[in-house]
């Protein structure tokens, strides 16, 4: 299994550098990130097999990374039932990227609505969301393809999204979309390298790895100067409504329609997810890199990791 690389570096509340340098050191990496988007970005429309026809002797994720695996109930199916299973988790989880990623896109525009269009953080911002709307779309084509319904996430969950991209700003609303983009990002980048999986899956899992490396960067930058010299009540409120988008986030990655699209016995398939112990170790160890990039921040208080824990993340 793949793990993230921990992110190593100053505590955002005792960065020491000058305003000045610390502002250098910004537009630096914007202008990074600017110009490995230019070399090395993609066009799913033309880089992923559309055309091809479903191949249904594969899977849709790595079978390990399926909810149910490990399980009784896993061992009782059949092959042809374990791949139909994880084409509906897998288009589970792409429908979550997206419902996600148009918080984010709101996020990011309100953040800089109105700022310097001249600054490179700005034009990267406008780069990121441009990225996210392509993402969207695959997401959306690789579900279709994979022969699942649209999964949106409870109207609960949808309600807070919406209160979240009103409402979240600065460290909160990074580090918010640091928490989905990693956790994402660990899963695929098992699922792009593993012949099981269909090919147009390892594709757009290929291409969502490699732009979202940059969009990580960014996050992680911007959530510690956001937090620089930010006091212990702040970050604690912060550090509580990080951990709550996470909790939503995580959660509603693993549709509870999807058992029952698939085949199975919604129920029992719902109550054996809940209660899988290797799921939730998959889950707690993708998240092994970003919990100590929270904790470096002063991000990891005691009221957030009641919810890192309920969402199984650590």
């Amino acid at each position: 299994m793949t793990a993230t690389v921990p992110e190593h570096g100053l505590e955002a509340g005792n960065d020491r550098r000058p305003a000045d340098q610390h502002a250098a050191d910004r537009h630096d990496t914007a202008e990074r990130l600017l110009r490995s988007s230019a070399e090395m970005s993609f066009d799913p429309a033309t880089q992923v097999d559309w055309d091809t026809p479903l191949d249904r002797d594969l899977h849709g994720m790595s079978p390990e990374w399926s909810s149910l695996f490990g399980t009784a109930y896993w061992a009782e199916l059949t092959e042809e039932q374990r791949k139909e299973l994880t084409r509906h988790e897998s288009a589970s989880v792409a429908s979550t990227g997206i419902w996600f990623e148009m918080i984010l896109q709101q996020l990011i525009l309100r953040d800089f609505y109105a700022k310097d269009p001249t600054d490179p953080a700005f034009q990267w911002a406008l780069t990121e969301i441009a990225d996210e709307c392509r993402h969207s779309i695959m997401f959306a084509r690789g579900s279709a393809k994979l022969g699942a319904p649209a999964y949106i996430p409870k109207k609960r969950v949808v309600a807070l999204g919406r209160l979240c991209a009103a409402v979240y700003s600065g460290e909160a609303a990074y580090a918010s979309i640091l928490v989905a983009e990693e956790v994402l990002d660990v899963m695929q980048r098992d699922w792009m390298r593993d012949e099981r999986v269909v090919p147009f899956v390892r594709t757009i899992n290929n291409i969502h790895v490699v732009e979202e490396s940059r969009h990580m960067k960014f996050a992680r930058e911007e959530t510690r100067d956001r937090l620089r010299g930010a006091g212990p009540v702040r970050r604690r409120v912060q550090a509580l409504f990080v951990a709550l988008a996470a909790y939503e986030i995580v959660t509603a990655m693993w549709n509870e329609e999807l058992y029952e699209n698939a085949g199975l016995d919604r129920r029992r398939a719902l109550h054996e997810a809940r209660n899988n112990e290797h799921h939730k170790a998959m889950l707690r160890s993708s998240c092994a890199g970003l919990m100590e990039f929270l904790s470096s921040c002063g991000l990891l208080t005691k009221p957030a990791l009641y919810f890192y824990r309920r969402a199984n993340l650590i």
